[in-house]
């Protein structure tokens, strides 16, 4: 389909190229016996607030609340009046119910053998005595807490201590700089950080203090710094150092959990990538807990009797505090949490998780899917992992060769894979499979939620036809949604209210397929405008990456005279694949044939690696200096720099199609 253009010669929406005919129905014992039914669908379309209440039914209530939504658009309030403590329902509940002695976390330490397994009970007993040391350290409710740490229990432990009492805490990924770290204390105006002495990462420790020494040292607010000993290694303490094992240990676990207000905060997350100043995603308490509950229920399906469950994101990122702390401790459910890299120290590394422990639910990222891919078929061959029956997708649209890739070598072409969207803003997810009921396509995010109303509309904010291209766009409040910026409403009006009236609008674009289904096309940032037709990086990032020859591939627009923008491609081939001479014209020509000729790259580059985050976000920004021949921006945030070096040297000798 091609865009229709206006007077202005501006494409309305987004080009539908891609077509995906392929269909996955839900196994039938699954089916079966799925925690949500096609019916959760018609009960939420016939009275959404009733179908909330009866979700948020699902957690304990120390009040119930008088009033289920208080809309001033565009500010929401959930559960208005009900109180609640998150700690108590993530914790105190299961234990008072005779679970105490179930695994809340196997915790795998990156050094081999480094494990430590914490029930209900323990759970219960870490995180009261870490509310007793917050409470001795002067942090009462209300007051924020940075919290700059390693994959190590005493991570969740930390945040949920901070929920306990009421203290908001604000999680910065382990990754970033000093400065960045500085700049989200000062924002929050945070009175303690919780850090460590360092984690391990490809092997060998990695210091985190230092970098808290530096940032602090500029933040006189900060009145300690609460330090877990990790690697031992050694670091500079000063007078506002706190050694965790010192303080917290000699607490009492004992400690009462209070209520606190259905919007009272729970925890400022900062989005990253943003330039300029920091922009915290404020979440507060009942809503969020409620759906971030419910959708770990629905969406993997999850039976806490029986089912081991391992989402391997970093908690730094939303998708760790949703879906590795509070969602899954909410349900009771046993987690397994891996502080180090997929590749150290071999790159079977997860599937060996996964056969030691039994996984049956995988939460993982494309972009770490892609890699294995990259690494070859024959390493997840080697394990067992005929546990799993369901696996996740999230951080970005999965390519559909992806998507079959993980179904097939990882799922042994029996477990649903659910792709899920949804954003640091969300709280929750909002758009994605549900494994008992949906014949799922490869690629497809495919319908909302039950709860979650949610378009694809043009540039005057019309819904488009089926087989049309636009921006996604969310119609109704949902419970989990972020309530404002931190310290800034208005920046909160204006980055998401101000594009549709009356409309959350995500800055994603998104296709609604011939029979309705819903494919997110990656940021409206990244859209391309060729020749007058706006086209996505992720459909031309999936024609690639379905050539058999190709893991990876990141696509950029550049100048050019002719079109507006051409399209630059950058590839990765798959280990067993050799660059030949002529595979630019083969891949040109795939994409020509996948896509049509609009979309045919001008350029491909075959490179060994790309310029991704410690998060595993493909930073294009990069990728478009190369394309334009520009000097390379910041490199800090990148996991390799040299990345850029080895990038910039293949430019030369990549011919532009004549």
């Amino acid at each position: 389909m091609v865009a229709p253009e206006t007077a202005g010669n501006e494409p309305q929406a987004l080009s539908n190229l891609l077509k995906e005919n392929r269909r996955f129905a839900p196994p039938a014992d699954l089916a079966a016996a799925a925690n949500v039914t096609e019916a959760a669908y018609n009960e939420a379309a016939a009275d959404r607030l009733a179908f909330w209440e009866r979700a948020a039914e699902r957690l304990t209530w120390a009040k119930r609340w008088d009033t289920t939504l208080e809309w001033k658009a565009p500010f929401a309030k959930w559960f208005v009046g009900g109180e609640l403590n998150v700690a108590y329902n993530c914790v105190d509940r299961h234990v008072e119910e005779g679970r105490g002695d179930k695994v809340a976390y196997h915790w795998e330490g990156e050094p081999d053998g480094d494990t430590r397994t914490l029930t209900y009970s323990d759970l219960k007993r870490e995180v009261s005595k870490a509310a007793n040391a917050l409470a001795e350290l002067g942090v009462s409710k209300g007051d924020r807490v940075a919290i700059y740490m390693p994959m190590i229990p005493e991570l969740p432990i930390a945040m949920l201590a901070c929920a306990r009492i009421g203290a908001i805490h604000s999680v910065v990924f382990g990754g970033f700089s000093a400065s960045a770290l500085k700049s989200r204390i000062d924002d929050a105006d945070a009175k303690l950080v919780i850090t460590a002495d360092g984690g391990y990462r490809r092997g060998k420790p990695s210091a985190l203090k230092p970098t808290v020494d530096e940032a602090v040292a500029e933040c006189p607010q900060v009145e300690h710094v609460l330090v877990v000993r990790r690697t031992g290694e050694d670091v500079a303490t000063n007078g506002k150092d706190v050694w965790w094992h010192d303080l917290v240990e000699r607490q009492s676990d004992q400690h009462t959990a209070e209520p606190h207000g259905a919007e009272d905060p729970l925890y400022i997350l900062y989005t990253s990538g943003t330039t300029g100043k920091p922009k915290g995603i404020l979440h507060t308490t009942g809503g969020y807990l409620t759906q971030t509950a419910w959708t770990h229920h629905a969406v993997f399906d999850l039976k806490p009797e029986t089912d081991i469950y391992w989402c391997t994101a970093d908690i730094g990122w939303v998708t760790g505090h949703s879906y590795i702390v509070y969602g899954p401790l909410a349900n009771g459910a046993t987690s397994v949490i891996y502080e180090g890299t997929p590749d150290t120290p071999h790159r079977g590394r997860f599937w060996e998780i996964v056969q030691k422990y039994k996984i049956t639910i995988l939460y993982t990222a494309p972009t770490a899917i892609r890699t294995f891919m990259k690494w070859g078929d024959d390493i997840p061959a080697k394990y067992d992992m005929s546990s799993l029956r369901i696996l996740g997708s999230v951080g970005e649209p999965i390519n559909p060769e992806a998507y079959v890739w993980y179904r097939e070598h990882i799922g042994g072409e029996r477990c649903p894979v659910v792709d899920t969207w949804w954003q640091t803003e969300t709280g929750a997810i909002m758009i994605s499979p549900l494994p008992g009921v949906t014949a799922a396509k490869p690629g497809a995010a495919m319908r909302p939620l039950p709860g979650i109303v949610a378009d694809v509309v043009d540039d005057q904010g019309n819904a488009v036809p089926n087989g049309g291209g636009g921006f996604l766009a969310v119609r109704e409040p949902w419970p989990s949604m972020l309530r404002t910026i931190w310290g800034d409403d208005q920046r909160y009006i204006d980055t998401y209210w101000s594009r549709f009236e009356g409309m959350y609008f995500p800055g994603d674009g998104a296709k609604k397929d011939e029979d309705g289904d819903l494919w997110l096309l990656g940021r409206v940032d990244d859209v391309m405008l060729v020749s007058g037709h706006n086209i996505s990086t992720t459909e031309v990032e999936s024609a690639l990456v379905s050539h058999p020859k190709v893991a990876e591939a990141a696509v950029v627009g550049a100048t050019d005279p002719l079109t507006g923008q051409a399209i630059v491609s950058f590839v990765i081939l798959r280990g067993t694949a050799e660059e030949s001479p002529d595979i630019a014209a083969e891949l040109r020509d795939h994409v020509a044939k996948t896509l049509g000729p609009i979309a045919k790259p001008r350029q491909i580059l075959v490179v060994p690696e790309l310029p991704k985050t410690r998060s595993g976000k493909i930073m294009r920004r990069l990728l478009r200096d190369v394309a334009e021949n520009r000097s390379i921006g910041d490199v800090t945030t990148l996991a390799d720099s040299t990345v850029m070096n080895l990038i910039s040297e293949k430019l030369p000798s990549a011919k532009s199609e004549d």
